[in-house]
């Protein structure tokens, strides 16, 4: 299928099945909240999903449940899931069609079928904490018009009529609407499909040849999967250049009703449910010596790291052998310890795209830990790219946003190079916004942008009225030497003051030069320090090396002011234009401002 085909079915879906699926509440109104709808309409439709995907082959797998009562535990499984043709089958009498069919043992039917579901989907039933919702549906005669619901023909969600990219924009809707009513931190958001299709197509474009082929078997890791949307967009990005290769997903994800709907969509979708990992990513890395051709992520930013904090200060001390040994950020923002995390996950030849806001591009003081975290990429020759998004791109928040591409693999021409493209301006406006999302990365702008990135060249592109700047830069052009200054002190005279036969430091005049690592610092110290401050000398003893991306000073245009007689003659046209107005008001003259 094509991208605008099926940008078009997906948008179809979202409009009518997510908001048909919400109109739930109206059935739930009174007996929740509106912020707890979510704790019922999401284990519904992931239910619903489960239950629709099964419909086809259920006759089979009751006919080998019959057939093999009394096979052993493992053996069973084998025979049930090769019948549903899953790694997953219920043996359930029941279908939402037979529930609502007997109202008045709605619940006891209910649980029943929900039982009947294989143990390793139990696990991901588990993780939305059901039970107490089920009873307290039944309990308020809610239970039986909720599956009633879910059970009309519109409510239809089985995989042959709504694809796996549709289904994760449902979920996506769902779960966003779910979060806003808990009015979540801004770094919690979720990621639209054209900021994914975006990072896939980065991800990608160096790396095309290695996708064609036969036998071409390629792993994606995603440390805060959400509900997997990244990764089931890397098996379609890559299944368009190779639809024989056998992409296999891997992802960790803190909270357990995404994780659970996550795993689901893993398991329809024919992967293995053991590689979605429930836990956090920091302190309790599910996935310790795996190596991966591709990591994909979106981190929260802006979010602190507290809740992990002694476990990842504890691989830290590990130094190498651990995750974390660069350097440790700011307890307040976490996100530079997921970029570790995904760079410890790379394959030789791997690559990985992340998203940061602006500060994981400067924050921090030389020698600190985010300025090591960066050194620890730069001097390592991983950094490829930085791309700058246009604000207003995600649902909760409409900060500045940036796609690193980082590579253990650069090829020659980029070698000992950075790439930064300036896309802020490369975007379509939306003609109805989902919360603070105003803009949309279109198919033509996405074009532009990785055509940017892949021509690797200092240029500016243009898209009508848009515009994508491409600047390559040397690694050593963002990392700097911070070198203490140091001034006597004077007495009223004007005198050095002297102890000891040394002159003795005025702390108050004590200053610090950024010397980028490019210079010579003793040159440097001649030509822009001595010559307004002669009696000044370094103490080299405190040197600290720090890097930095200055993003936006890198891009900045200068605009001339307008001339002033440009400006006194707007001012003029402004004075008339009142006393005129003055005029009309009052019917009198007005005195002249000339």
């Amino acid at each position: 299928m094509n991208e605008s085909k099926r940008n078009e079915q997906t948008t179809q879906f979202i409009q009518t099945k997510a908001n048909m699926i919400w109109n739930v509440a109206d059935i739930l109104r009174g007996l929740y909240k509106p912020h707890e709808y979510g704790k019922v309409i999401l284990p519904m439709t992931v239910i619903k999903r489960l239950h629709d995907t099964l419909l086809p082959t259920r006759d089979e797998v009751l006919k080998a449940s019959e057939k093999h009562v009394g096979t052993n535990g493992p053996m069973r499984n084998k025979f049930l899931e090769k019948a549903s043709g899953y790694s997953f089958y219920n043996t359930s009498l029941y279908t939402f069609e037979t529930l609502i069919a007997d109202p008045e043992n709605i619940e006891v039917n209910f649980r029943a079928y929900l039982n009947g579901f294989s143990e390793n989907m139990q696990d991901i039933l588990a993780n939305f904490k059901f039970e107490q919702e089920i009873s307290n549906m039944a309990e308020n005669d809610a239970l039986f018009y909720v599956i009633q619901e879910f059970n009309k023909k519109e409510s239809y969600l089985g995989p042959d009529k709504v694809t796996s990219t549709d289904m994760g924009y449902i979920f996506e809707e769902l779960v966003r609407k779910f979060s806003e009513s808990y009015n979540e931190e801004a770094g919690a958001h979720f990621t639209s499909r054209d900021v994914i299709y975006l990072m896939t197509d980065l991800l990608l474009a160096e790396d095309s040849e290695t996708l064609v082929g036969e036998d071409v078997v390629k792993t994606v890791y995603d440390q805060t999967m959400g509900t997997s949307q990244m990764l089931s967009a890397m098996i379609e990005r890559i299944h368009d250049f190779n639809e024989s290769a056998e992409v296999r997903t891997f992802g960790q994800e803190l909270n357990p009703e995404t994780f659970a709907i996550a795993k689901a969509d893993t398991m329809i979708r024919g992967g293995n449910p053991d590689n979605m990992a429930k836990g956090n990513t920091l302190s309790d890395d599910k996935f310790t010596n795996y190596t991966f051709d591709y990591c994909i992520s979106n981190p929260p930013f802006g979010i602190d790291w507290k809740s992990a904090k002694s476990a990842v200060e504890k691989e830290h001390e590990l130094g190498d052998a651990g995750r974390f040994s660069p350097g440790l950020p700011k307890i307040s923002d976490g996100q530079l310890l997921f970029q570790l995390n995904g760079l410890s996950k790379l394959k030789d030849t791997g690559r990985m795209a992340i998203v940061h806001n602006g500060s994981a591009l400067f924050s921090g003081n030389a020698g600190g830990g985010e300025s090591a975290i960066r050194e620890y990429a730069i001097e390592n020759d991983w950094v490829e790219a930085i791309i700058q998004l246009p604000t207003d791109l995600f649902y909760n928040t409409g900060i500045s946003t940036y796609v690193w591409i980082l590579t253990k693999n650069k090829s020659a021409e980029r070698q000992g190079k950075i790439q930064l493209v300036d896309a802020s301006k490369m975007f379509e406006k939306r003609r109805k916004n989902i919360g603070n999302k105003r803009v949309d990365i279109s198919e033509p702008c996405r074009e532009i942008i990785v055509k940017a990135y892949g021509e690797f060249q200092n240029e500016i592109y243009h898209l009508n009225d848009k515009v994508v700047e491409s600047k390559i830069f040397d690694n050593d052009d963002f990392g700097f030497t911070k070198v203490t200054v140091e001034s006597p002190l004077k007495d009223e005279n004007g005198e050095l003051v002297l102890k000891k036969d040394k002159v003795v430091v005025d702390p108050a005049l004590r200053d610090t030069e950024d010397i980028p690592l490019k210079e010579d610092i003793q040159e440097y110290f001649e030509r822009e320090v001595l010559p307004f401050n002669p009696d000044a000398w370094m103490d080299r003893k405190k040197d600290r090396i720090g890097f930095e991306i200055p993003f936006t000073r890198l891009f900045y245009k200068y605009t001339a002011p307008e001339p002033s007689e440009v400006i006194a003659e707007r001012i003029k046209e402004l004075e008339a234009s009142i006393v005129a107005n003055f005029e009309a008001l009052s019917e009198k003259d007005v005195p002249n401002f000339d």
